[in-house]
């Protein structure tokens, strides 16, 4: 078919000329029973005869049909994200012994199955490829990072924390009260840390070293 038109600027006439869309015939009744399954799914009583009958043809094809969640057949444990102080209930998935999943319980009162981006991501505490397995260091005034054992670098630590306490130990004031305390030195949690694990800190630098510089990024 041939359509003219005028076109500005020219004196002609310009033909231009539709294309007619291919029609593709629809699938047989075969082909359609080949693509797709129809299954008939009726729970209890049904309420008409209409809805006794089978449905029509449902777009399920037969690898849909057979696919399910990731976590069916897997272990359910009930734990508590480690982050900060809320205490949103988490539903942990293993199966092999393995983590799978971690997602919100939907029957705790406190989060009611939901969780925040950082807890959301609980799963990457226990499982993450570009987690660092190796001690590095990096020397004074130098530009490249080599690896050490950790029994080193514990040691080091370790020998660290005394010279540091050590020069900054304060036994009594001007006045003959005894302090003992350190204020050359503190500490800083980060919220990655669970609530023992901020009580063995707050226990160790508090009581034990004498440190009056106790914080923690979450407040916990």
């Amino acid at each position: 078919m041939f359509n003219s038109r005028s076109h500005a600027g020219y004196n002609g006439r310009i033909k231009i000329r539709a294309e007619q869309p291919k029609l593709v015939p629809p699938p047989s009744i075969k082909e359609h029973s080949a693509m797709f399954k129809l299954p008939f799914f009726q729970t209890g009583k049904a309420a008409t005869a209409q809805d006794a009958k089978p449905r029509g043809p449902q777009p399920f094809s037969e690898q849909t049909l057979h696919k399910a969640s990731r976590l069916e057949g897997a272990t359910v444990t009930e734990g508590v994200c480690p982050y900060c102080a809320v205490g949103c209930a988490q539903h942990i998935y293993t199966k092999g012994g393995q983590i799978i999943d971690i997602e919100g319980n939907p029957h705790s009162p406190i989060n009611e199955g939901t969780l925040c981006p950082k807890g959301a991501n609980t799963f990457q505490l226990a499982r993450n490829p570009h987690r660092v397995k190796h001690v590095l260091y990096r020397a004074p005034y130098a530009t490249e990072w080599e690896e050490k054992p950790l029994d080193w670098a514990m040691e080091r630590i370790a020998q660290k924390v005394k010279d540091a306490r050590e020069a900054g130990y304060v036994a009594k004031d001007s006045d003959g009260n005894r302090l003992g305390i350190v204020r050359n030195m503190g500490t800083l949690g980060g919220a990655t840390l669970d609530n023992e694990e901020n009580y063995l800190i707050k226990k160790l630098f508090s009581a034990g070293l004498g440190v009056v510089s106790v914080e923690n990024q979450a407040r916990i």
